[in-house]
């Protein structure tokens, strides 16, 4: 391939790729406006017309400022490939520091920084302008620049040191580097998954071990049911920045961990919190945390792979608006431009995760009350203002979990069956 062949098919593919997004966008802002004046039918016992509109407002205007950032990103993109940013930053980085593992750490946290703060004013709008006009928002300023604090220091002492490695493995390794990079990011995954409910997950949230005895033993009696094995039950104080609701699990082999959001337990019964845990566990039961982990590794080698092979590849670099040929700019150029190629993949990534919600349902649905489930779900599609009526092709694309009616729907049918 040729560098102006390169540059056409990048360029084309992003244009092509932002023009779909904004389609999409399009689309789900005029499907949930035309849907607003109505309650779905399956809803209508549960939540009333006031609480349908908020979720319909609410949608579109995180939709209004997707817009924006879909643009934005695009934008920016360009900006700094074949606008010369990185070229310049890379200049600047070798101009000002010696050694090319110091000058290509200094060029990648540079660009990464750069990002963050170019971007961060629509992290703020929805934080302080949408999340607090729907009433869910109880972060403070101080709270948000600590928790960006803290996420910077977090990037420095986790991810600095890796990516130290892997541009020192990228130099060192002769052609079977990426195997090498490979093995290294398989480690440090796991290792985070270790020790994050432990060591990183409590910099940023309280987490109290549950006090109710009544429901701390009801839920051990449904994990013992389930054989699943815990270190602990405990709370996290989500309401310290949201009125959103969640509950998960963390962590890996000893270190599993079961979570609920405070605003979660406020708001739920017993039973339907039980449902709600049997669908997490569900996913434990069904091997998907196990599954999703395979699966990146593999897609990560894949990626990796394709990386060594255009190491070498002059028109990469200069097809991107690139005139110094190194391994830190290949890896900053590589992961910026991915997305940009994989993006008409979406649809498949959302399908095998809605695939895995679907087990998880029918999983809870066997351990307890699947009417109990859907009870909970409706008060978390309230209590999140989470759309009833997304548009079905928007859906396909980015909805991680099958849509509300047919969730719901889906539900019932095993209610009945059971």
């Amino acid at each position: 391939m040729t560098t102006s062949q390169f540059t056409i098919l990048f360029v084309a593919t992003l244009l092509s790729n932002t023009t779909l997004k904004l389609w999409l966008a399009y689309r789900q802002l005029d499907h949930v406006a035309a849907h607003r004046a109505e309650v779905p039918a399956a809803f209508r016992d549960q939540i009333n017309l006031a609480a349908h509109q908020k979720a319909a407002d609410y949608t579109r205007a995180l939709l209004h400022l997707g817009i924006l950032t879909i643009i934005f990103n695009a934008a920016l993109l360009l900006a700094f490939t074949l606008g010369g940013g990185i070229q310049w930053l890379s200049n600047w980085s070798f101009a000002t520091f010696n050694g090319a593992l110091l000058q290509g750490t200094i060029l990648i946290v540079a660009v990464l920084l750069l990002q963050s703060v170019l971007e961060m004013p629509f992290d703020l709008y929805r934080t302080f302008n949408i999340e607090v006009r729907f009433g869910f928002n109880k972060m403070t300023l101080k709270l948000y620049a600590l928790d960006a604090l803290k996420g910077l220091l977090l990037g420095i002492v986790l991810g600095l040191p890796l990516l130290l490695g892997v541009l020192w493995l990228m130099g060192r390794m002769g052609d079977w580097w990426w195997l090498y990079v490979w093995g290294v990011w398989v480690t440090f995954n796991l290792l985070l998954l270790f020790i994050y409910p432990t060591y990183i997950a409590p910099l940023f949230n309280k987490f109290e071990p549950m006090q109710d005895e009544a429901q701390k033993s009801r839920i051990e009696a449904l994990l013992k049911k389930c054989g699943f094995a815990a270190s602990g039950l405990f709370v996290m104080d989500g309401s310290k920045r949201s009125t959103h609701g969640n509950a998960y699990f963390t962590g890996f082999g000893k270190t599993k961990r079961i979570v609920f959001f405070d605003t979660l337990l406020q708001r739920l019964t017993p039973g339907e919190v039980d449902a709600v845990l049997a669908h997490e566990l569900g996913h434990f039961k069904r091997r998907h945390v196990v599954k999703r982990i395979a699966y990146t590794f593999v897609i990560s080698l894949g990626f990796l792979w394709l990386l060594a092979q255009l190491l070498h590849t002059d028109w990469f670099f200069v097809g991107l608006g690139v005139t110094t040929l190194s391994t830190a700019i290949a890896l900053l150029l590589f992961f910026m431009v991915l997305p940009v190629f994989t993006f008409l993949l979406q649809p498949i990534v959302s399908a095998y995760s809605r695939k895995h919600e679907f087990e998880a349902d029918e999983y809870a649905a066997q351990q307890t009350d699947a009417n109990e489930l859907v009870s909970a779900l409706v008060k978390l599609f309230q209590d999140n203002a989470k759309t009833l009526t997304p548009d079905p092709l928007y859906a396909t694309f980015y909805e991680s979990h099958p849509p509300a009616p047919i969730r719901i729907a889906h539900l019932q049918q095993l209610g009945t069956s059971k």
